[in-house]
């Protein structure tokens, strides 16, 4: 996808110029419902005394875990941009949550200001920044503190998990909470930092629409240095 823009970008300033199209394709990816997608009987665990375990989604797992996110995530399933990563989370032998991982948005003023790095610098290092755009504990799952004890989980075991399939590891993660939804205690009780809010533009806006939800935006870093690194 990431290739696609750019080529793109690339014909639209006149420097290459592309074949013609022979087939357009649609961006959204119908998602399969199945058996194993329908509610569950209920869960109840202690999170303060079970092991949780990350299990990256492959190629075989990966329409179960896209058919979960459509049913029960409010944004719904959509393809993820950039270097990604998505995991099944297990307590024990039941599974009871989804993570996704994927590229960091483009400029952020709250996130950019804390870091403090210049254009060129966001430019060079902006693949560091890793975004939380999925977190979904399934709806069956009852059990107090568990949306914390995951993405501390995940904290510890994302740069290890990155490092083996892209060669290098993040220094910082960033979410968006929507704020008519959540206040985003969980990310708070895992430490996370809340540097502000959205200006309610989305991602492609040129035009200043404002349109979008305003979500505030939170960050958790995964190196004590992470700001030098940033802005080398």
């Amino acid at each position: 996808m990431s290739c696609r823009v750019a080529l793109l970008r690339l014909e639209k300033n006149g420097r290459i110029r592309l074949p013609v199209v022979q087939k357009k394709v649609s961006r959204q990816t119908k998602v399969r419902l199945s058996e194993k997608g329908r509610p569950q009987e209920a869960i109840r665990i202690d999170a303060g005394k079970i092991e949780l375990c990350l299990e990256p989604v492959r190629r075989k797992t990966s329409p179960l875990f896209n058919e979960l996110i459509q049913r029960y995530h409010y944004l719904g399933y959509c393809r993820m941009c950039g270097a990604q990563m998505r995991f099944f989370v297990y307590a024990a032998k039941d599974l009871v949550g989804l993570l996704g991982f994927s590229a960091a948005a483009w400029r952020v003023a709250g996130r950019d200001d804390l870091i403090g790095w210049s254009d060129a610098q966001r430019k060079a290092h902006l693949h560091r920044v890793v975004n939380n755009s999925r977190f979904l504990i399934l709806p069956w799952v009852e059990s107090k503190n568990l949306a914390s004890r995951i993405l501390a989980h995940a904290a510890r075991k994302l740069p290890g998990f990155w490092q083996h399939r892209y060669g290098y590891k993040p220094l910082l993660l960033e979410t968006f909470v929507e704020k008519q939804r959540f206040v985003g205690t969980c990310y708070k009780a895992a430490n996370w930092i809340c540097v502000g809010d959205t200006l309610g533009r989305g991602k492609w806006d040129r035009k200043n629409r404002f349109d979008k939800p305003i979500k505030s935006i939170w960050l958790y870093p995964l190196n004590r240095h992470y700001r030098q690194l940033l802005c080398r």
